[in-house]
C-alpha cells in the first residue's frame, strides 16, 4: 500500500476510513464534500448515496449502534436537513464512531447561503474537529473514530472548500486497523428517546461533554506554535495557515479540537502574549465563545466575515485595514451548457410569462441571461411548497401562472413530500409541478440516485421512476415529454396544464449529454453481467 500520497482532503478522509476500518459510507453529493465517498469506493470501502442527508444520517447512526463505524458526508446546507437526527444521537450515544463530515463553503462557490456550521457542534452537544490541510484530515479522522468509540458520541469533522479541494502531502498508517464486530443488543432506555430517558440521556451528555472538555486542555490535537510575544494568533482550520504565512514571527495557538474548547489551554497561551488576535473565516465563533469566557482577544472587523480568507486578507485584518478591498477579478459567469434540454424548457417558460418557484440544481441557471425564467430558489425542495403557497393566496389569474421547476435528484431529495402536500392540500387554481430529469444528479459531478436506478458505484439497483410514483399518490394528470424533440408540442402540453385547474405533474426527460456516454456504459455492463449470470 502506498504510504505517501498527495491527496485533497476529501480523499485524505477517504482514505483514513479506509484504513480505519469503516464498515459504510453514507451521504448525499454536494459540492465540496462529494468526492469523499467517490474516493472511499474507489479504495475499496463499502459507499452508498442516500436519498437525502437525513436518511444518510439515520442509516450511519444505525451501524453505528450496532458497533460498526460509519462515516456520513454532506455539504454544510445538507446538515440542516440531517439536524433532526444529529440533536437526539448525540443523547444516545453510540457503539461504534459515528463521524458526520460537514463541508462548509465560505464564498459560497457553489452554494445557496455562507453558513458557519461551527455552531452545530454546540447546540447540538458534539465534539469538533478542524482540519487545516489534508494530513490533519487523515489524522483528525482517525482522532474522530478515537474520540467517539471512547465516549460513545457522534463527531462533527468541519471542513472547508479550500481544505476539501487543496493537495498536500499526506502520510498514511501502514496498516489497516481491525474492524470491530457488528452485535445487535437492547438498551431501550439509552436508545429510544421518550421523555423519561431523555432527561437523563441529556445529563449524561452535558457530563461526557465536561470530560472530553478537561481531556481537550492537554491532548495533542491542538498546538503552541512559539514565536515572537508581540503578537499572538488563535486559529483553526485553514485559517492556520494563512496567519502563519501572513505573520511567519508570530506565536500561534493551532486549535483542531475546537468543540468543547480548551479554555484553560487559551487562557494560557493569551498569558503569554502582549497582543491576541483571532483569525477566522465566517461567524466570529472562536472570538465569541473566548470572549465569552473571560479572555479579552481581538476580533477581525465585520467587512472581512464574508467569503474566504486569503494570506492578503489576513494580513489587512492584522494591520486594522478598513479601506474597500479591491473587487474580485470577474470570471466567466456560468450558464446551461449549449445542448442542454433546459434551454427549450426555460424558453418556454419566459414566453409564457411563468412565476417560476425554482430549485437546487444546475437548471437553476435559468435564472440568468438571456432566459431570467427562475423567481426564487431558497432550498432543496423549496420549489414544491413556495408554488403552492403562491398558488393558494394570489388571484386566480396569477395563481395559474406559477410553475413548481424541479430536478430529478432534488426531486427524490425533497420534494417527494411536496408532491404529497400538493395532493393532501390542493390549490384552487391546481398546481403544475414540472420535473427536469437528466438521468443524474449533473451539479456535483454526474452522481447516480435512487432515480436513475444505479447505485454510487454505478451498479443496478431499484429504481424510483417519477411518473408512476406521481400517478400512484393520485396526481390526475401525469405526463411525460421530451422538450427537446419537439418544442411546440412542449409548449402545447404546458398551456393545457395551466389552463386546466387540475394538479399535473410534467416529467421533462432527456439525459444529460455529459452524461449520456458513461450511462451507456453502465447499461452495457449491467446487460453483460446480466447475460453471464
Amino acid at each position: 500500500m502506498d504510504t505517501r500520497l498527495l491527496l485533497s482532503g476529501d480523499e485524505a478522509i477517504a482514505a483514513a476510513a479506509f484504513d480505519a476500518a469503516f464498515a459504510l459510507g453514507t451521504g448525499y453529493p454536494g459540492t465540496p464534500s462529494t468526492e469523499i465517498l467517490e474516493a472511499f469506493d474507489q479504495l475499496g470501502g463499502h459507499a452508498q448515496w442516500s436519498p437525502n442527508e437525513k436518511v444518510a444520517l439515520e442509516v450511519g447512526l444505525g451501524a453505528a449502534y450496532a458497533g460498526a463505524r460509519a462515516l456520513v458526508t454532506m455539504k454544510h446546507v445538507g446538515l440542516n436537513v440531517a439536524a433532526d437526527p444529529l440533536f437526539t444521537a448525540a443523547y444516545t450515544g453510540v457503539r461504534g464512531a459515528l463521524v458526520v463530515v460537514s463541508a462548509d463553503d465560505p464564498g459560497m462557490h457553489s452554494s445557496q447561503n455562507e453558513q458557519d456550521n461551527r455552531h452545530y457542534a454546540r447546540a447540538a452537544g458534539v465534539p469538533m474537529l478542524e482540519p487545516s490541510d489534508s494530513q490533519e484530515a487523515y489524522d483528525l479522522t482517525h482522532a474522530a473514530v478515537e474520540i467517539s468509540e471512547r465516549w460513545q458520541i457522534p463527531v462533527l469533522l468541519r471542513l472547508t472548500t479550500r481544505v476539501c479541494h487543496s493537495r498536500t502531502i499526506v502520510q498514511r498508517r501502514t496498516t489497516r486497523a481491525q474492524p470491530p464486530s457488528p452485535v445487535l443488543e437492547h438498551d431501550i432506555k439509552g436508545r429510544v428517546m421518550i421523555p423519561a430517558y431523555a432527561r437523563p440521556a441529556h445529563r449524561r451528555l452535558r457530563q461526557k461533554l465536561a470530560e472530553i472538555r478537561r481531556w481537550n486542555e492537554t491532548c495533542p490535537l491542538n498546538a503552541r506554535i512559539g514565536g515572537d510575544r508581540s503578537l499572538g494568533i488563535i486559529a483553526s482550520g485553514v485559517s492556520v495557515m494563512h496567519a502563519r504565512e501572513a505573520a511567519p514571527g508570530a506565536s500561534v495557538l493551532k486549535l483542531s479540537f475546537t468543540h468543547p474548547l480548551p479554555m484553560d489551554l487559551i487562557a494560557s497561551f493569551r498569558r503569554s502574549v502582549e497582543r491576541c488576535m483571532v483569525i477566522e473565516e465566517g461567524d466570529p465563533y472562536l472570538a465569541e465563545s473566548i470572549r465569552a469566557a473571560g479572555i479579552q482577544v481581538e476580533d477581525k472587523p465585520e467587512m472581512y466575515r464574508f467569503g474566504e480568507l486569503t494570506v492578503g486578507r489576513v494580513r489587512r485584518i492584522l494591520a486594522g485595514d478598513l479601506t474597500p478591498e479591491p473587487p474580485p477579478p470577474r470570471g466567466r459567469p456560468p450558464q446551461l451548457c449549449q445542448s442542454c434540454p433546459y434551454h427549450v424548457v426555460f424558453g418556454t417558460l419566459r414566453k409564457l410569462d411563468c412565476w417560476v418557484a425554482g430549485d437546487i440544481g444546475c437548471y437553476t441557471l435559468g435564472v440568468l441571461p438571456p432566459y431570467e425564467a427562475m423567481d426564487s430558489c431558497v432550498c432543496m425542495g423549496a420549489a414544491l411548497g413556495v408554488g403552492l403557497g403562491l398558488r393558494h393566496v394570489l388571484p386566480p389569474q396569477q395563481a395559474r401562472r406559477v410553475v413548481s421547476v424541479i430536478g430529478d435528484s432534488t426531486f427524490i431529495h425533497s420534494g417527494i413530500s411536496g408532491l404529497v402536500e400538493m395532493i393532501y392540500n390542493p390549490p384552487p387554481t391546481g398546481h403544475v409541478l414540472l420535473v427536469l430529469d437528466n438521468g443524474t444528479t449533473a451539479m456535483t459531478g454526474r452522481q447516480e440516485h435512487p432515480g436513475t436506478g444505479r447505485r454510487l458505484n454505478h451498479e443496478p439497483t431499484g429504481k424510483v421512476v417519477i411518473e408512476d410514483l406521481a400517478r400512484t399518490l393520485g396526481v390526475p394528470l401525469v405526463d411525460v415529454i421530451d422538450p427537446t424533440a419537439d418544442p411546440a408540442a412542449f409548449e402545447k402540453l404546458l398551456r393545457e396544464r395551466l389552463d386546466s385547474g387540475k394538479l399535473c405533474v410534467i416529467v421533462s426527460r432527456r439525459t444529460c449529454l455529459l452524461a449520456a456516454g458513461k450511462i451507456k456504459e453502465y447499461e452495457k455492463a449491467a446487460a453483460q453481467k446480466c447475460t453471464a449470470g
